[in-house]
């Protein structure tokens, strides 16, 4: 995710039943907690929802966010199946434009103007994320280049040498067996 961009999620957990032999909606009292983690592992948000809800959160830094979803039900007796339903938006697809343009009074000429402003914006955070990840490619890059040029550069001497070792030893032994 680049930096600075609303992540809105939304799930449904089912559980199966097996009398009916397929997934249902879950018992009362039955939860999840979700998580979602930024790049470097620091907690972005932490917190507890029924069995369907809907979470929200900005990313504070770009790069590979995690989303766990952990259920309150305990593994040791229930050994049910369950289904989520997870529906994940980002950026401007995040935005309920309806709501806003009911809350500000925006004209539908001044609601679209709003959303192409907000796919610019996404679309300029999308490059400064992407040229991050090429700056961090490249760098990788050019470590591996350097690493296999000094590899191949021992691995030489160490032919050489071991090439130069072995005449010397066949020559010493040959002259030690008198036959040069």
């Amino acid at each position: 995710m680049p930096e600075d961009t609303l992540l809105v999620g939304e799930y449904k957990v089912e559980i199966f039943d097996k009398a009916q032999q397929k997934f249902v909606p879950t018992i009362s009292g039955f939860g999840m907690h979700v998580e979602l983690l930024d790049p470097t592992g620091s907690l972005v948000m932490s917190r507890a929802y029924a069995d369907r809800g809907r979470f929200s959160a900005t990313s504070h830094s770009a790069g590979e966010h995690s989303l766990c979803l952990h259920s309150n039900s305990t593994g040791w007796f229930n050994t049910g199946q369950l289904r989520v339903h997870l529906d994940l938006r980002l950026g401007e697809h995040a935005q309920d434009y309806e709501a806003i343009a009911a809350k500000e009074k925006l004209n539908d000429l001044e609601l679209r103007l709003r959303q192409l402003l907000d796919q610019v914006d996404q679309v300029s955070k999308e490059q400064s994320y992407q040229r991050l990840r090429e700056t961090v490619f490249r760098i990788i890059s050019e470590q591996t280049n350097s690493r296999v040029l000094w590899w191949s550069v021992l691995q030489t001497v160490v032919l050489l040498a071991t090439g130069f070792w072995q005449v010397r030893h066949l020559k010493s032994f040959f002259q030690a067996k008198k036959l040069v």
